[in-house]
């Protein structure tokens, strides 16, 4: 069986993967002796759930995910997290493990608590912290911090503290991969896969430093070239465990989606109080959460939450405790609430390339606790702010934290076969990956994965 190493570099975009290529020389020579394009990511293009539509070749209605944390039935109020329990399809290393394959899994989102898998599990970024057991097998923690010390998952990146970020991300990344050499070179394997978050975190942190079309860049200042030099160490990182990897590995560098720079933060319940479609029972104070703010649902007919996209609910009758939409009235009002939604504009009267996604018609099998209404403001260029009391419906800046960049529909991936090489462009969508991984395997694809093999 062959060995495959899939590399994850979580929201890496082209625009600086392949645009600036030749800053990077082991990842320009994979794309000069393989396939690569962009990657069309799930919908919605959320870390949760992009990662597993790509490990289990499903979309997101399909496993009942649409972000990090989802709306408990038909409450107001209730709400539960994305954890590894639940996902409920198979990925490729559990039909790999089925043909006795090993794989090693490194920091996968969603993977708390750590699941058995066929092989050797870390959690990701979701872990509470590193009190909690956060591997497969238990005992592989008191192994791991016996050589390397407490393990290091996320870093907090919403802060004014950039010097203490960035050295907080450079670290991270450097104990990371001390554990993956470690597991590379110790624990059998045919699949390894991991997942580096500090490229979405140096990203969000940095992208006004970086970006010069950024309404907030300065030219001159200090961290400009905080992302491009991040992109280098990981490349120098990646190219040392290639190495280990071995000569005959097919490699998979993959993003779960894209980056690109924020416009601004689109109050979207403050849009829906002046369209008459929210009704507060009170004046909210700045930034006062929609969950924590007193509405009349007697008078309501839709609530917004805010993240990289909007999730829109309808208070309907005989579905909300105190819904007044009429079950009959549903969809000609969620429609004229979408045509609403599609004719905004920007703070200056500019067009918006508004985008709405209706997910019991968009998704073949729609599961789980959905929105009625999926919104991605200016092509997911304005963040949807879901707190109140702002007095304007347009940010500068993230409602929740300082935050640069937004997520783009597309990521990147480069496929490289040292017994097949090639230089293909090739564009691709995330379903396509787990189909890939199975061909390199040489295993049946499951007649129920979306997708096709890239080659």
């Amino acid at each position: 069986m062959r060995k495959v190493l899939i590399v994850g570099l979580d929201s890496a975009p082209a625009e600086i993967v392949f645009d600036r290529r030749t800053e990077f020389p082991v990842l320009n020579r994979l794309i000069e002796g393989g396939f690569h394009g962009t990657m069309r990511s799930s919908d919605p293009p959320i870390t949760i759930p992009a990662w597993m539509v790509m490990s289990t070749g499903k979309d997101a209605g399909r496993l009942g995910l649409y972000g990090f944390r989802h709306r408990t039935g038909p409450s107001y109020d209730k709400m539960w997290i994305a954890t590894a329990q639940s996902i409920h399809e198979p990925a490729i290393w559990d039909i790999l493990g089925l043909q006795g394959g090993q794989s090693v899994l490194v920091s996968v989102p969603p993977s708390y608590p750590p699941l058995p898998v066929p092989g050797q599990r870390i959690g990701c970024f979701i872990t509470p912290g590193p009190d909690k057991d956060y591997t497969y097998p238990k005992e592989l923690k008191a192994e791991l911090e016996a050589k390397f010390g407490p393990y290091i998952f996320d870093v907090p990146f919403r802060t004014e503290d950039r010097e203490e970020i960035l050295r907080e991300i450079h670290q991270m990344t450097e104990k990371r991969f001390e554990v993956l050499h470690y597991l590379m070179r110790t624990k059998p394997w045919n699949l390894f896969m991991f997942v580096e978050i500090g490229v979405d975190r140096v990203q969000h942190a940095f992208w006004k430093y970086h970006d010069r079309t950024h309404h907030l860049y300065e030219p001159g200042n200090k961290f400009e070239t905080a992302i491009i030099d991040y992109y280098k160490f990981v490349d120098q990182k990646i190219g040392a465990l290639l190495e280990e990897a071995g000569d005959d590995t097919v490699v998979l560098v993959i993003s779960d989606h894209g980056a690109k720079r924020m416009k601004g933060a689109f109050c979207v319940n403050e849009w829906l109080i002046a369209q008459g479609d929210l009704v507060l029972k009170d004046v909210p104070k700045r930034g006062a959460s929609i969950e924590k703010t007193p509405v009349d649902w007697s008078k309501t007919k839709a609530w917004g939450w805010g993240g990289y996209y909007a999730r829109i609910f309808l208070n309907v009758e005989g579905r909300e405790p105190q819904g007044i939409i009429k079950s009959e009235d549903y969809e000609q009002e969620r429609e004229a609430l979408a045509e609403r939604l599609r004719a905004i504009r920007g703070p200056a009267g500019e067009p918006w390339a508004t985008q709405i996604i209706k997910p019991n018609e968009y998704y073949a099998d729609v599961r789980g606790d959905y929105p009625d209404l999926m919104v991605y403001f200016d092509d997911l260029y304005w963040r949807s702010a879901g707190t109140l009391g702002w007095g304007t419906m347009y940010l500068n800046e993230n409602d929740t934290g300082p935050d640069d960049a937004v997520h783009a529909q597309h990521g990147v991936y480069i496929l490289y076969d040292p017994r097949a090489k090639a230089s293909v462009r090739k564009d691709i969508d995330i379903t396509d990956v787990a189909p890939t991984v199975l061909r390199a395997f040489e295993l049946p694809i499951p007649s129920d994965m979306k997708g096709t093999p890239v080659r």
